[in-house]
């Protein structure tokens, strides 16, 4: 395997350039939106001396977290790496090592017993490889649409004899495209019957125009992650004008069924730091406007229709 690094200078130099998402500012961009919008699917309620988004991004962007009693600073959430397995090859026990806590040396505390290791996937791994591949497919999206609207506009073509020429063509063209009402030209911009020396390249722009396409596709992978991530939607079914009320419970079902397994890892978690330490900290679905509860598959109605627009 090779760094990103090393693939840049080869496709800059021996051959035609591949297509790298990952290392562009555009997926850094899409990273940086999936993984907040992952975040908001769950409300934290902690004590004031937690920090609630250092929790959620070490959280879901190392797969767990340790939180334990240091003193002078009472019980808090740390990132940690993990040592050692026990009988079900679970982890036994978590380094820490933080610069603004004895001065960075490392404190090891075996699980269960001075510290608990919150997970937040059964294998203890987290989602960045999810969002990595969305914003992937987002970023490679976008940049279509770009160019395709780039390529999209009307071309002209201008024909000239001279180097002179072709810098007033330059300067026309310069003009036409910062709005002026009019623009003036010296006879010798035209051939000798008087024709203009110019030409349109492509006028069949309607077809070659495919951004409205791509937005939709870039809307349905979204919506695919929101599958992914916990956030209800109609899936795949946006075309439609009435859905099958069993269509509507059955995406719920999907959306609802990973979410609620990492839910249910960063509850028992929690449950035994209230155990342990006794402090008062819970998670739950955060609730949005309306009342409408992120993950909610309670309320599910029998055989019918329901509307939704097209």
């Amino acid at each position: 395997m090779f760094n990103y690094d090393f693939l840049n200078l080869y496709n800059g130099s021996q051959s035609p350039g591949t297509v790298h998402a990952a290392s562009s500012a555009l997926g850094g961009y899409f990273r940086r939106y999936l993984l907040q919008k992952a975040m908001s699917v769950f409300e934290l309620k902690a004590p004031d001396s937690w920090s609630i988004d250092y929790f959620f991004y070490v959280l879901y962007g190392c797969g767990y977290i340790a939180v334990l009693d240091i003193p002078g600073y009472g019980v808090i959430p740390q990132y940690c790496t993990i040592k050692g397995f026990n009988l079900y090859y679970q982890p036994r026990s978590f380094l820490i090592a933080n610069a603004a806590i004895h001065h960075g040396e490392s404190i090891e505390r075996t699980i269960g017993n001075g510290g608990v290791l919150i997970k937040l996937t059964p294998d203890y791994c987290g989602i960045m490889d999810l969002v990595g591949y969305y914003a992937d497919l987002m970023a490679v999206s976008a940049e279509s649409m770009g160019i395709n609207i780039l390529n999209t506009k009307l071309a002209f073509v201008f024909n000239g004899d001279t180097q002179a020429q072709i810098e007033s063509f330059k300067k026309m063209f310069d003009k036409i495209n910062s709005g002026q009402p009019g623009v003036f030209i010296d006879k010798n911009l035209t051939d000798a019957e008087g024709n203009p020396r110019w030409f349109t390249f492509s006028q069949n722009l309607q077809q070659n125009f495919v951004a409205p396409e791509i937005l939709e596709t870039m809307d349905k992978i979204e919506r695919m992650f929101e599958a992914e991530i916990g956030i209800p939607n109609t899936g795949g079914t946006e075309k439609k004008e009435r859905l099958i009320v069993d269509e509507v419970n059955m995406n719920n079902v999907s959306t609802y069924s990973k979410a609620a397994v990492w839910l249910d890892n960063i509850q028992r978690g929690l449950e035994e730091v209230r155990a342990m330490f006794g402090i008062d900290v819970s998670c739950d679905w955060r609730k949005i406007e309306g009342g409408v509860t992120y993950g909610d598959n309670s309320e599910t109605v029998g055989a019918g229709t329901v509307s939704v627009e097209s």
